[in-house]
């Protein structure tokens, strides 16, 4: 899907293209390609003299290959977007590239993202665009809206990752834990766990993208505080995922704490039992001994005897150990 964006009158209009002679028509400060065919950047390529890298959405992690300056003026920036998704939490990589200086080629002031699935952010930004004029006003400025979009994302996303470890925190500390709840509670914590990773290495990565943009000199002063100010927020971000992440391991201790309790239960049961049973089996051994003298072995009323002794010497323990409340 190709879709480009106009500015008029301060706010961002939407147009999607379906052919080279209509992208021909528009002059847009940004283009956005979503899951782009080989058609799609052939009329890039064409139009624009744009030609898109096949490694343009690797995992490539290093600075290096993820912020630079090409020699034709081409600023490319490969950032990562989380999407949160309540059964696939995860990230999608974003190639932008961005011309301001060569003022030779068509896309100057002309920002290019490629990406191979729709994004949260992208659609917020869109939104807000074509509601609040003014907001955009080049392709910087779409840009650093669309990392600050990011990091508001980032953010209402941690809110509702608290949100699930209070009620994970009523659960547990309700008592009563049962193996059954346990494991519920610790498939629901790992999973907030798993996300509240994906946003701390995400707003790293947001953070690392703006840095860039600063020291690259490309933001006029507006811009630059305005950079200045997601780097601040995405500050707090980080504090409010370590505050998470302890919340989490306290969690997480308090669950496996119960699943101790509960196993000490069961086996302080065995011990008892095992305890209880030892004067019968002491009576019974006693009894099944060898000795040709034994006054109970030829009495009519031995063996009810005998059983009657097990069984009181079984329910003595058993009371002792009830009256102290050890089977509780």
């Amino acid at each position: 899907m190709l879709n480009i964006f106009t500015l008029v009158n301060g706010r961002l209009f939407q147009e999607e293209i379906e052919s080279l002679e209509e992208l021909t028509r528009f002059q847009p400060i940004w283009v956005d390609l979503q899951a782009p065919t080989v058609e799609e950047k052939r009329w890039i390529e064409q139009h624009y003299s744009l030609s898109i890298p096949d490694n343009a959405m690797d995992d490539d992690i290093e600075e290096s290959a993820r912020f630079y300056e090409e020699d034709n003026g081409e600023m490319h920036i490969r950032s990562d977007f989380l999407i949160d998704d309540d059964e696939n939490p995860r990230s999608v990589r974003v190639a932008f590239i961005l011309n301001q200086h060569n003022a030779q080629l068509k896309s100057q002031g002309v920002l290019f993202s490629i990406h191979d699935e729709d994004v949260p952010v992208f659609r917020l930004l869109r939104m807000r665009a074509r509601r609040a004029p003014g907001l955009i006003e080049d392709a910087k400025e779409v840009l650093l809206k669309l990392f600050d979009a990011d990091a508001e994302y980032s953010a209402d996303t941690l809110e509702n990752i608290y949100d699930e470890l209070e009620k994970v925190s009523r659960q547990v500390l309700a008592g009563g834990v049962t193996d059954a709840l346990a494991g519920a509670v610790l498939a629901a914590i790992a999973r907030q766990e798993d996300l509240n990773g994906r946003i701390r290495r995400n707003v790293m990565d947001t953070r690392r993208a703006v840095s860039f943009m600063m020291r690259s000199k490309m933001l006029n002063a507006g811009q630059f505080e305005q950079a200045r100010q997601i780097l601040r927020d995405i500050e707090s971000l980080d504090n409010h995922t370590a505050f998470l992440f302890e919340k989490i391991n306290f969690l997480m201790a308090a669950t496996v704490g119960f699943i101790n309790i509960n196993q000490n239960k069961i086996i302080k049961i065995f011990s008892v039992a095992s305890v209880a049973l030892l004067p019968p089996t002491l009576i019974a051994s006693v009894y099944g001994m060898n000795f040709k003298f034994m006054p109970e072995l030829d009495w009519v009323m031995g063996y009810p005897y005998a059983v009657l002794l097990m069984l009181l010497s079984a329910l003595g323990p058993m009371w002792y150990f009830r009256r102290r409340g050890w089977l509780k």
